[in-house]
């Protein structure tokens, strides 16, 4: 499989301990020692044990570094609900009301198997997109794998994305700010997966997005790629590792040609002729999944579709996760320029 900037392009990388900032190496190697404790050898998952590790935290009516958060039900049925962040002192901004402010649904990463909406780590994320990007934040409780594989993930967010633009959410969006009708869709990792899921999902169904976000989205496929070579085992990330995630996700018996892995594999459906909505993809120089990122990239580019390509040479997995590095208001500014917030 053809690459472009792949990583065998670069010299090999130094030691992470250098390259990523402590504080989001210690956070990041703590998931990885639990991760591992929760995966077993024949498929299954600790759940009960990762729920217990997870460390949650409730929303919040009283504004904590000036957001404020709620949870809103989006299908009793299922249990599917999510959770909102908006900036109180941007929302008290009478031109802000009057206008308000592009909705941004966030689909959580975690591998499609871990974290959840009231993960700290993610409440903490969506509370930062909210103060520092001007949006509203609308982050997804998606029921998870290995308990509820492909396609549920996906049908889960687009329900939610379905329940923004309907009567109730757009009313209670409306109490915080919030404007469906510039609705962004987001995620990190298996999060931008979903991302690109959902915007096709509504753009077959004639559901208008203003654009997608995937960060450092996690894709594959059956072959191995340069990038996953050189940086197996590096960087927090193994190729083990990813295969047990998608064999997790996947339809029981599916290879990673499935198109919920690589979406422009040879079995996946054309998108030439789906409206997409425009997208940035932010990839990192030391993600282990770069080469299937910009060949997605560049696949969607040649499908014809608007896309911006944000590449981090000095990114690893994670950076993202906490304010403590020039990567991190690097995106920061170039999420506000594509929200319509400069």
């Amino acid at each position: 499989m053809a690459t472009i900037g792949n990583a065998e392009d670069t010299a090999s990388p130094a030691d992470y301990k250098g390259v990523v900032p402590l504080t989001t190496w210690v956070l990041i190697s703590n998931f990885k020692v639990s991760y591992n404790l929760l995966r077993r050898p024949d498929g299954t998952f600790n759940r009960n044990l990762a729920e217990f590790l997870d460390r949650k935290v409730p929303a919040n009516a009283v504004p904590s570094d000036g957001v404020a958060s709620m949870d809103v039900m989006i299908d009793r049925a299922i249990g599917l609900w999510g959770r909102l962040f908006w900036a109180c002192e941007t929302l008290a901004d009478p031109a802000v009301r009057l206008r308000r402010q592009p909705l941004l649904t966030y689909f959580h990463g975690g591998s499609f198997v871990h974290s959840s909406a009231n993960s700290s780590i993610y409440d903490a994320m969506c509370r930062r997109l909210a103060r520092m990007c001007g949006v509203v934040v609308l982050s997804v409780n998606f029921r998870r794998a290995p308990e509820h594989r492909f396609p549920i993930a996906y049908e889960d967010c687009a329900a939610c994305v379905r329940w923004a633009k309907g009567a109730v959410g757009r009313q209670c969006l409306a109490e915080v700010g919030g404007d469906p009708d510039r609705c962004f869709v987001a995620g990190d990792s298996s999060g931008g997966n979903i991302a690109h899921a959902v915007a096709v999902i509504l753009a077959a169904e004639g559901v208008r997005l203003s654009g997608m976000v995937l960060l450092m989205p996690m894709f594959g496929g059956q072959q191995r790629t340069p990038a996953e070579r050189l940086l197996d085992g590096k960087y927090f990330v193994s190729i083990k590792d990813r295969d047990w995630y998608w064999r997790a996700f996947l339809p029981p018996g599916a290879t990673r040609d499935h198109p919920a892995c690589d979406p422009f594999s040879p079995i996946a459906p054309s998108l030439v002729h789906l409206p997409l909505p425009p997208c940035l993809a932010v990839v990192g120089g030391y993600d282990i999944l770069q080469d299937w990122q910009l060949r997605y990239v560049h696949s969607l580019q040649r499908a014809g579709k608007s896309v911006q390509l944000l590449f981090l040479e000095q990114a690893t997995m994670g950076f993202f996760l906490l304010p403590n590095s020039d990567l991190f208001y690097t995106l920061v500014d170039r999420l506000k320029e594509f929200f319509g917030n400069p």
